[in-house]
């Protein structure tokens, strides 16, 4: 489940669980649509936790980012696990999806 949003350098930051599959997009993609609605900014995605994910978790990510471009807003992948990474380039979503580089955020 994703922790509430915070806003940093004007982007909007939602961290999800370890979990993002067919038992836990009900609580998910509430929260993740809500962000979209009413905030500002880019909404960054922050993986770091998330160790498993499934068709139905892919999906939701995919319509969060369509939601976010039909709002000109960007949905932006931060922390994204190897395992979880290497998913997104077998489906190539992650050519649709924007991820964070890694050195993006090592200072």
């Amino acid at each position: 489940m994703p922790g509430k949003p915070a806003d940093r350098h004007g982007a909007q930051v939602v961290r999800v669980g370890n979990r993002l599959d067919a038992g836990t997009v009900e609580d998910v993609r509430p929260r993740l649509h809500e962000a979209v609605d009413h905030g500002r900014g880019d909404l960054v995605v922050d993986l770091v936790e998330l160790e498993m994910i499934d068709a139905t978790g892919l999906g939701v990510l995919v319509g969060t980012h369509r939601r976010a471009t039909d709002a000109g807003r960007r949905l932006v992948l931060r922390n994204v696990p190897p395992r979880i990474m290497r998913i997104l380039a077998v489906t190539r979503l992650s050519r649709v999806l924007a991820v964070e580089s890694t050195s993006a955020f090592v200072a």
